[in-house]
């Protein structure tokens, strides 16, 4: 299967490999996505935007079923108050809409905080900017994909 988002382009244009992964049905949960996929639930990363200003956003990214912790992001921004971004606030800011969302080819540029656990699996999964299918590609792929970002125990 072939298809092209700002994220596939994105990996295109760095000469990074992966795989993409089409479900056969959208999947109702995390550990059906992670089942049709045959991975485990932790190889699967989440992309969830933060609204921490009027108009200023964070990208945070975790392993599977982790919870991050609202305390520790606050904590580590220096900030009193975080809520998650709207279903338009995250279209208008990473050109996805609520749960395609990939941390790469994000319409403008956004800062990302990742969990450590984001990176433990070799192989991970991800938003591809397309419902029912996902980006399959190594942890150390996606690292470099990423470039330079905030990673710490958020979780």
């Amino acid at each position: 299967m072939y298809i092209t988002t700002p994220a596939t382009r994105a990996l295109d244009l760095l000469a990074i490999p992966y795989a993409i992964f089409e479900h056969s049905a959208l999947p109702a949960s995390l550990e059906e996505a992670a089942h049709q996929r045959g991975q485990a639930l932790n190889q699967v990363i989440r992309s969830i935007l933060f609204r921490y200003e009027k108009d200023k956003f964070f990208l945070t990214l975790m392993a599977g079923p982790g919870q991050i912790t609202w305390r520790k992001l606050r904590l580590y921004m220096g900030i009193s108050r975080i809520s998650m971004a709207t279903e338009e606030e995250v279209l208008s800011n990473t050109g996805y809409k609520v749960g395609t969302v990939s941390p790469l080819g994000l319409l403008r540029p956004i800062r990302i905080l990742a969990d450590v656990s984001v990176f433990k699996p070799e192989e991970v999964s991800l938003g591809s900017g397309q419902r029912g299918v996902a980006i399959i590609m190594k942890s150390t792929d996606l690292q470099r994909a990423l470039g330079i970002i905030e990673v710490e125990q958020f979780c």
